[in-house]
């Protein structure tokens, strides 16, 4: 049997604590998952396609045939003592169009789903391995308050934190809209960009359910 067999077979168990800092339980997580090989290469390739899908690509300038002004031509061929030219609207008159400009594209490209989930795994495996891994039982607010959220990152020292819930909370994820150093997201919105842009990764028991079954 492999050193990698071996490991996938033995899981991490890691404290659980409620949002009081009081440990309540402890979790395994699949080694596989979270104790798996961090490959720097993966991690760039899925943030670069991330930054792809994301960019607006609507720059956009006029060629000669879009600008405005007349098509005549300015003066004959021949005989006036100056250049030949056709067209105003000439790239090498001032206002004229421009040359091999930029035009409104998509940017975005597809990459293979083991790639992308290769990454995940990898950047949930560095989240453990530099203890930024928080684990709580539930997080739960009986009314929007952003002094209440603040409360529960202040208890727990966190600085600049991603939070992963599994069900949707509008009181919880208004309570967290307004810090600055905090993003609020649903399991489903886990993504490789944020889990590197934020130190901390802290998730509810559901949010841990529900990203070990969409990467196994």
């Amino acid at each position: 049997m492999g050193e990698a067999e071996k490991t996938a077979m033995n899981p991490i168990r890691v404290e659980v604590f409620s949002q009081e800092r009081k440990k309540v339980s402890e979790a395994e997580l699949d080694a596989g998952i979270f104790g798996a090989e961090v490959k720097p290469y993966l991690l760039w390739e899925v943030v670069n396609w991330q930054e792809a899908k994301h960019r607006r690509g609507t720059a956009k300038v006029k060629t000669r045939a879009e600008v405005s002004g007349t098509g005549k031509k300015p003066w004959r061929q021949k005989g006036s003592g100056r250049s030949r030219h056709g067209s105003l609207r000439s790239p090498l008159w001032p206002g004229g169009g421009k040359v091999f400009g930029p035009t409104p594209r998509d940017y975005s490209y597809a990459l293979p789903k083991k790639i992308k989930k290769a990454a995940l795994r990898g950047a949930l495996s560095l989240k453990l391995k530099d203890n930024k891994l928080l684990i709580l039982d539930k997080i739960k607010l009986e009314k929007p308050r952003t002094r209440g959220f603040k409360e529960i990152c202040d208890r727990f020292e966190l600085d600049k934190a991603l939070f992963l819930i599994g069900e949707k909370s509008e009181t919880v994820e208004k309570s967290a809209r307004n810090l600055q150093e905090v993003k609020m997201l649903r399991a489903q919105g886990i993504n490789v960009r944020d889990l590197l842009r934020f130190n901390w990764l802290v998730l509810d028991l559901e949010a841990l359910k529900q990203v070990s079954e969409a990467l196994k």
